[in-house]
């Protein structure tokens, strides 16, 4: 199985009733989070900037169907509540409880309904497969599927569930992200391998550009598999949280094709992470990727926008769909073209049919790479947030 609950020392339970959905998450050791970079922040999350700086959680609470945002005073006060909610039902204190919210903004939660629902799932909570799938159902919104990723390691096991599909930007995006291991780590260590690992996976992807108000991802360790090799730990968490990211994009709002884009040859990781991300995140680019027209200049006059300075006539794309690859230009040399070479272009074409595609996009500036992920930008997408809370 790929549960939260395979990790030694955690419990959960969820339920999702309408558009109104709850988690609830046990588990006791040292922690660390990672928030938003919006102006804008959730209620949920100015209480959360507070209560992470001790670096210790006994548990979890999540709400969906309503984001708590922009509700000033009732809303924290509403925060504080889910907090003591779940501190009774777990038997902690509020202080060592994470909260989280999702949904719409400007709404004042419906904290009755919340209450209700921990009643009635505080005593389902469980290890085993379902209570884990129930947890990562309950935090669902628009997303279409439950998004769960596990790595296991000799002598310990790193979990997350994830929640998102739209309002996704390089700052992470509408997601929330709950992370569990069994290594003892202190709560220091957890938050400078969080770090490097949001930045190497959430923040590399792209479904609209928007960065939401609610973004999260907590991380807690409940030590009971003893000290581990921290260097692994880090490879572990890097794993769940690039396989939870590229969910993310595959379930993007309204999509039908899911993109990579590995982008080489850079001066720096950042350099290349910011080109990668920009071309991922062009409205042009994506429409092209939903249409299959390999129209690749889109894909170098992103580049150009992104900010890193390289050569244009240095560089090299192409496109795969993970089996067959074809080279778009290279070295400055148009390699698909409608008068010299139409056969590539055709090739090219074919090949977007699929629904996945992979962009390579080499600066020739240098020895550094990264890669971003996202998914194509459809007439569905807008149907969807044209219509959100109507």
């Amino acid at each position: 199985m790929k549960s939260i609950c395979e990790v030694e020392g955690v419990e959960a339970a969820g339920i999702k009733e309408g558009k109104f959905g709850l988690a609830l998450i046990k588990a006791s050791g040292n922690a660390a989070a990672v928030f938003t970079k919006n102006l804008v922040i959730a209620e949920p999350v100015r209480l959360m900037q507070k209560t992470m700086e001790a670096g210790r959680l006994d548990g979890i609470i999540v709400n969906s169907g309503n984001a708590n945002v922009f509700t000033g005073e009732q809303g924290y006060r509403d925060a504080e509540r889910m907090a003591a909610i779940a501190a009774e039902a777990l038997g902690t204190k509020p202080e060592f409880i994470g909260v989280a919210s999702t949904g719409v903004i400007g709404r004042y939660l419906h904290i009755d309904i919340i209450e209700d629902q921990c009643r009635r799932i505080k005593d389902t909570l469980a290890s085993d497969e379902k209570a884990g799938d129930d947890a990562a159902g309950a935090i669902m919104t628009t997303d279409l599927y439950p998004k769960r990723a596990i790595a296991r390691r000799e002598g310990f096991t790193v979990a997350g569930i994830t929640k998102g599909s739209g309002m996704i930007a390089p700052n992470m995006g509408t997601m929330l992200a709950f992370i569990y291991t069994d290594a003892a780590i202190s709560s220091t260590d957890l938050k400078k391998a969080l770090l490097i690992a949001t930045e190497r996976s959430f923040n590399r992807v792209v479904v609209d550009g928007d960065t939401s108000t609610n973004d999260c991802v907590f991380l807690t360790a409940t030590g009971l598999k003893g000290t581990q090799d921290y260097d692994e730990f880090c490879s572990a968490l890097e794993e769940v949280c690039i396989s939870l990211a590229k969910k993310i994009a595959e379930d993007g709002e309204g999509a039908t094709k899911f993109v990579e884009v590995s982008v080489t040859g850079a001066k720096s990781e950042e350099d290349a992470a910011t080109v990668a991300k920009t071309i991922v995140g062009s409205p042009l680019v994506k429409t092209a990727i939903y249409g299959e027209d390999p129209n690749w200049g889109r894909i170098i006059a992103a580049a150009g926008r992104a900010g890193p300075d390289f050569d244009p006539m240095n560089t090299s794309i192409s496109i795969g769909d993970g089996e067959k690859t074809v080279i778009l230009e290279e070295k400055g040399v148009i390699k698909a073209d409608d008068k010299i070479n139409p056969a590539a272009l055709a090739a090219a074409k074919e090949l977007m049919k699929g629904k996945k595609l992979r962009i390579e996009f080499d600066l020739g500036t240098g020895n550094y790479n990264a890669t971003a992920w996202g998914c194509d930008l459809t007439e569905k997408y807008v149907e969807i947030n044209g219509k959100y809370t109507t």
